[in-house]
């Protein structure tokens, strides 16, 4: 089944009532909500009861985590990021969603809305009004308070009265206990001895389920007999020696307070300082970014692993070894002592220093062949680079960092499918400081390489020029070429390929003069290779294609490598060569659905088609039923990644000769009807196909290669022009 719900790392204890009444709401209503204190386990039922309705949505339960976005106008974007959609327009993600989503059944679970709660209800309420085959779960302090709301008040678990233990069923309460106890003391068990012991412990704890987790953590230091005792003493001291006067809402604040005074000052100065990371985070992070002041470096990891032993912190595995988060309600709690300590924003610049560095260096790890490495550990720090940008967008004095930082992630941006994202990010850091810096250059190069990318030349070609003249008036060499350099990408699919091509040889001469090679040089000499060939000139193209292909095999690279593969595949077509061009346009297919490049995926994809056209070899016909299947899919990519070939007479030119020969050979109903076929193929069943594997997709995912590539032209200069 599609969808994306995390395993559980614990067992799950009671609740049948509650997931028998959460089954029948999401059999009958189309928007619920579980509302309940912080630690009374809404993640916990609402994935749970989800999971088990799986069979009534075919297309799936997908979770969105709303906890770690702070700014509403990101909520569309990681839910686009949840669905494992991505968009390059500069289309609302509302728009792209319900295009999206049209005619599916799935149920959308968004956990921890109670910050957001009036921007995930204008969204769900959108949503739902548009796609009738669409439910959405909604996890919240609060309810969302908004038309065909039903909620289902979540409880603390039952803590049983007083004596009626053992014999029997102990309560959930009693069970939980007993289930993470063991996790700290494998031979725990609840016996004659300590039953009531422990009952009267979670009753205190008013069955909590956070609460009782934490207590359960304590059990390697204390006996239960001890911490009824501690518990009872901190609670007599808020309420004037009546514990029964204790509040719910305050009795989970108190536990949590309680075990914080457990901790070591060391170790509650971690968890204060834990407190800046948005969702999760590495060993190497929470070293730079807490250690020093109070927190000793070599004990770091020590005081780190007490706290998991204390439930205060969650281990997370991934393909990247360890990793680590707070609850949201231990987050908020850390984050209160952070201010009282009047360490919250120096924890905050060491937080934006840690998350510049990732990508800087994400940045330099971009060219080499560690690029989908660098993609995912880019992917695995989204949230906290979020939280770092708009750390850097609202507070006085860090915008230039902001601009820099915004500016650094184009290869995220770009080669990574977030266009929309970045265009959000530069925008508003662009508004806030118009002084002419390095940082602001880069993100005006950025912007417009972007906005080009979307076929939105109207607001590239300003934001490229304000970069020209400002590199030209500081001096900023590096600058001047990027601006030149992407104002020949707007050329380009401008259908100015002369003018392209004088952009990108002046550009290249900057890069060169500058000492410039990266990712980016190595496209400007693909996009001049294409230029060439546009024109009519294929030795010249060849040359720098080729040059393209040897540099990118010398260094690793694999993201410009996939454009230029495709490139040579156009070639290879205009020579007549059938066979090693669909060899190649392949792999650029293959190749830029590993980094979820749309734009390279499409056009491929599209070339592809046109090459299905043409006989492969003698007594080989070519297949124009398959070659408009590939076109449909083509189209629906296009709706996600901008104008369809940019708005480009040029680049339109293969789609235009297929579908010319398609009309020839295939009756209208026939072109009509395979076409319609291939508008139904989601991203991965369309790379399936366009990659030879017919109409039976395997699932998503990296594949193997078509085969060995067919040797490239080999230019007579490597590294000049």
């Amino acid at each position: 089944m599609p969808g994306r719900l995390p395993a559980e790392v614990t067992s799950f204890v009671g609740r049948r009532g509650e997931l028998t009444e959460l089954a029948l709401l999401l059999a009958e209503r189309r928007l619920v909500t579980v509302t309940g204190p912080g630690g009374v386990g809404k993640s916990r039922l609402a994935l749970r009861g989800a999971a088990r309705a799986g069979g009534a949505f075919p297309d799936g339960i997908w979770l969105v985590e709303v906890a770690p976005v702070q700014d509403g106008r990101l909520l569309g974007h990681a839910v686009l990021e949840a669905l494992r959609l991505t968009d390059g327009t500069a289309r609302a993600p509302l728009e792209v969603l319900t295009e999206y989503l049209a005619g599916r059944r799935l149920l959308l679970v968004l956990d921890g809305c109670e910050h957001l709660a009036a921007d995930c209800a204008e969204l769900a309420v959108a949503l739902l009004r548009a796609l009738p085959g669409l439910r959405v779960l909604t996890t919240s302090r609060v309810a969302l308070r908004t038309a065909g709301e039903h909620l289902l008040n979540l409880a603390p678990l039952p803590v049983g009265t007083a004596g009626a233990i053992l014999p029997g069923a102990p309560p959930d309460a009693v069970v939980l206990f007993a289930d993470r106890a063991r996790a700290v003391l494998p031979s725990f068990a609840v016996t004659a001895g300590n039953a009531e012991g422990i009952a009267q412990l979670c009753r205190r704890l008013d069955g909590i389920p956070l609460a009782v987790e934490l207590a359960a953590g304590r059990l390697r230091a204390l006996s239960v007999e001890q911490l009824g005792a501690r518990l009872d003493d901190r609670f007599r001291l808020l309420t004037g020696g009546d514990p029964a006067a204790l509040p719910r809402h305050r009795t989970l604040r108190t536990t949590i307070g309680w075990s914080h005074e457990l901790c070591t000052v060391q170790e509650r100065l971690l968890w204060a300082r834990l407190s800046v990371f948005a969702g999760g985070f590495d060993l190497d992070a929470a070293e730079y970014v807490c250690a020093g002041e109070g927190v000793d470096p070599d004990e770091l990891l020590d005081l780190l692993t007490e706290l998991v032993a204390k439930s205060v912190v969650l281990r997370e595995d991934s393909p990247f070894g360890v990793r680590f988060r707070l609850l949201d309600t231990l987050r908020e709690y850390g984050r209160q002592w952070l201010r009282a300590a009047g360490e919250e924003h120096r924890l905050l610049c060491r937080h934006r220093d840690w998350y510049l560095g990732v990508a800087t260096w994400g940045e330099v790890e971009w060219f080499g062949p560690r690029q989908a490495e660098t993609a995912e550990r880019t992917e695995l720090a989204h949230a906290n680079l979020r939280a770092a940008l708009e750390f850097c967008l609202a507070e006085p004095g860090e915008e230039q960092i902001g601009l820099l930082m915004a500016g650094t992630l184009w290869f995220y941006w770009v080669g990574c499918g977030h266009l929309g994202e970045g265009r959000h990010w530069l925008d508003r850091a662009l508004a806030l400081d118009p002084e002419p810096t390095e940082a602001r250059a880069k993100a005006l190069w950025v912007t417009g390489y972007m906005a080009t990318l979307q076929g939105d030349l109207v607001a590239a070609r300003p934001a490229l020029e304000e970069c020209r003249r400002q590199a030209l008036a500081t001096g900023d060499d590096r600058a001047l070429a990027y601006a030149v350099h992407r104002q020949g990408c707007a050329a380009l699919i401008g259908d100015e390929p002369a003018r392209a091509a004088e952009l990108f040889e002046e550009a290249l001469w900057h890069y060169r003069t500058i000492g410039e090679l990266n990712s980016n040089v190595l496209m400007a000499m693909f996009e001049l290779g294409i230029a060439y060939l546009f024109q009519g000139d294929q030795e010249s193209g060849e040359l720098w294609l080729g040059q393209v292909r040897e540099l990118c095999e010398e260094h690793g690279e694999q993201w410009a490598y996939a454009y230029g593969l495709y490139a040579l595949a156009y070639s290879h077509w205009l020579n007549g060569e059938v066979r090693p061009a669909r060899t190649l346009a392949r792999e650029s297919v293959r190749l830029n659905h590993l980094f979820h490049d749309l734009l390279g995926i499409v056009l491929a994809i599209d070339l592809l088609a046109l090459l299905a056209t043409e006989p492969a070899g003698p007594g080989e016909p070519g297949d124009l039923r398959e070659a408009r299947v590939l076109q449909g899919a083509a189209h629906r990519i296009w709706r996600t990644v901008g104008k369809p070939f940019f708005g480009s007479r040029t680049f339109n030119g293969p789609h235009r000769a297929c579908a010319e020969r398609a009309v020839a050979g295939l009756t209208e109903q026939e072109y009509a009807d395979f076409f319609t076929t291939g508008t139904r193929l989601d991203l991965d069943a369309a790379v399936h196909r366009a990659l030879g594997g017919g109409e039976h997709p395997e699932g998503p995912g990296p594949r193997p290669g078509p085969g060995p590539l067919p040797p490239a032209p080999r230019p007579s200069w490597v590294g000049n022009s």
